[in-house]
This record gives C-alpha cells, sequence and structure tokens, in this order.
C-alpha cells in the first residue's frame, strides 16, 4: 500500500463527506432560490419526456444497488439463501438494465441540452462539471457490472470495497482493501467521490427536496358541483335580499 493509497482511500472519503454535508448546508442557508432543478420544461418537451424518466429511474436503481452491494454483508445474504452465483447473476441484470437506462436518460438529456438554444443558455458553470463527471461515473459503473462481472467472469467486491466503505462509515477506514482493487473499479470509486463533493454546488441538490412527505399528507376532498346549484341548496330566480346585521 502506497501513500496515495492512504490519501484516495483513507483522507479522500472524509473529505467528500465535508464537502457533502458542509455544501449542503450552506446552500440551504445561503441560496434558497437557487435550490432547484431549474425546470425548462416550457422551452422543450418532447425529448424531455423521454430522458427524464429514462435517467431517474435507472439513477434510483442505480442508487439501490450501490446500497444493497455496499451495505449488506455477504455474509446476511448467504444466512438467507442467496448464493453467490444467484447474487452474480442478479447484479449483473439488473446493474446492467440500470446503468444503460441511466447512461441513455443522460444522453437524451445532454442532446436536448445542446440542441435547444433556450435550455442551453441556461446551463451553468457547475453544470458544465457536473455533466462530464456524472457521465464517466455512470460509464465506469456499467462498464465494472459488463466487463468485470460479465465477460471476466465476475469480481467479488463485497469481500474488498463494500468493507471498505463500511469502515469509512464507522470511522475505521481501512484503505489497504482497496489497493488492489481493479483499476476500473478504483476510478469508478473516484469519480463518485467527485460527483458527491459537486452535488451540493449544482442542479442535482433538487435530490435532496423530493417531495416524499406528500406520501403522508392527509387526502384532499374534492366536491362537485352540479350545474344551477351552489352550496347545498337550490339556487333562487331574482334578487337575493340583503341581510343587515
Amino acid at each position: 500500500m502506497t501513500s496515495l493509497d492512504v490519501l484516495l482511500w483513507g483522507a479522500a472519503p472524509y473529505a467528500t463527506v465535508a464537502l457533502l454535508i458542509g455544501g449542503t448546508v450552506w446552500r440551504y442557508r445561503y441560496d434558497k432560490f437557487g435550490w432547484t432543478s431549474r425546470s425548462s420544461q416550457l422551452h422543450e418537451s418532447k425529448l424531455l419526456r423521454i430522458g427524464s424518466p429514462l435517467f431517474h429511474f435507472g439513477l434510483l436503481m442505480v442508487l439501490g444497488g450501490h446500497v444493497l452491494g455496499l451495505l449488506v454483508p455477504k455474509g446476511l445474504t448467504e444466512l438467507l439463501g442467496v448464493t453467490e452465483d444467484n447474487y452474480h447473476l442478479v447484479s449483473l441484470a439488473m446493474g446492467t438494465v440500470a446503468g444503460l437506462a441511466a447512461l441513455t436518460g443522460l444522453g437524451v438529456l445532454v442532446w436536448r441540452r445542446l440542441r435547444t438554444p433556450a435550455v442551453r443558455a441556461g446551463t451553468s458553470r457547475s453544470d458544465r462539471a457536473m455533466y462530464p463527471v456524472l457521465a464517466l461515473a455512470l460509464l465506469a459503473g456499467t462498464a465494472t457490472t459488463v466487463i468485470d462481472n460479465g465477460f471476466r467472469g465476475g469480481y467479488d467486491y463485497r469481500e474488498t470495497i463494500a468493507p471498505w466503505f463500511r469502515g469509512v462509515l464507522a470511522l475505521d477506514p481501512h484503505p489497504e482493501l482497496m489497493a488492489h482493487v481493479p483499476v476500473d473499479y478504483q476510478l469508478h470509486t473516484a469519480l463518485g467521490m467527485v460527483l458527491f463533493a459537486l452535488w451540493p454546488f449544482s442542479r442535482l441538490v433538487h435530490a435532496f427536496s423530493a417531495p416524499v412527505h406528500y406520501l403522508l399528507r392527509p387526502y384532499v376532498v374534492y366536491r362537485r358541483r352540479d350545474p344551477g346549484q351552489v352550496g347545498n341548496r337550490a339556487a333562487r330566480r331574482g334578487w337575493e335580499p340583503t341581510v343587515r346585521r
């Protein structure tokens, strides 16, 4: 293990977390009006209706797969009767579908931004930094799934990357676990850290404002108004008398 490994896999994760949390708090306090996805639906909607669902659903699947793969220990899945072959097969299939969906959706959205002048004019400097990093992170992640877990027969990241990640969360990092991980996995991990460091300063911050509370709000009751009837009594012809109080 070299000093670069210690820097990348021992110190950089905590710098990423500090930027993610600190940047989010700063953005919320000093840029509430900029806390938005900067919707451009009014300028173009056809490509948006294709690219946005593909990207968002694909990205949700990608995040879900990462949570299960990194946070759920290998021993637990084996205890539940999930064999290594079954886990590898599901990971390969779902990871490929999720990665391709997110990449396709992102490609459509970027093409829409480039070809529509009004949308292109609304592209900020943070967008120009975020989009390439996001695209490269998705490409690297899809490559690890297709190449390492597909053509090369599989790499069990749950014995190296997953314990390293849980150790970082537990404030007990073990950078040596990442020292001999395949290069494409290292690249994907490094790009992921860069992406999360940029997250609070880009339009991606709107993900922290997902309207989850809508699922818990009470129902809104609507009453149908019959033609010619107002309220609960029939309408009267002529002028209504004025009532003085």
